[in-house]
């Protein structure tokens, strides 16, 4: 008997423990995403060869937005970078700037109202990288969560 309430004890603390961790990785941490990025998504298109990656993570109790680009293949020198409130095919407002330059890495302020909404429906944002041939946005992706 003494050893059964033993095991449920040591059973308790284990999960205690467990959700501490992951209410502290939710705070800290943030919410990962990422979009696949490509002309051909552009309204208007751009070229096809036009592809990259990025990846966001949203920090919404620290008021940050961070991201990181791979750029395979861009046709000019990349201009800016922001998150667009938009579904695929229909172009939207900047919602997030990632500064006012284009940056392959960095980090960013925003009100918190904002990087919750694209936490809660990252399907309704889109990434898009402009440059001076394509004022419009050289490539673009929608924003999906990382599973």
């Amino acid at each position: 008997m003494r050893k059964g309430m033993l095991t449920i004890a040591a059973l308790a603390a284990a999960l205690a423990a467990g959700l501490v961790l992951a209410a502290v990785a939710t705070a800290t941490g943030g919410n990962h995403l990422h979009a696949q990025l490509r002309g051909t998504n552009e309204v208007p298109a751009a070229p096809a060869s036009n592809r990259g990656r990025v990846e966001v993570t949203l920090k919404p109790s620290v008021g940050k937005v961070c991201w990181e680009f791979t750029i395979t293949k861009i046709d000019g020198k990349p201009t800016a970078a922001h998150i667009h409130k938009g579904r695929p095919g229909v172009s939207g407002p900047v919602y997030i700037a990632f500064g006012t330059t284009f940056k392959r890495q960095g980090c960013t302020t925003a009100p918190k109202a904002k990087i919750n909404a694209v936490a809660a429906k990252p399907s309704a944002f889109y990434v898009n990288v402009h440059n001076a041939k394509h004022l419009g946005g050289a490539m673009r992706g929608q924003l999906k969560a990382d599973l």
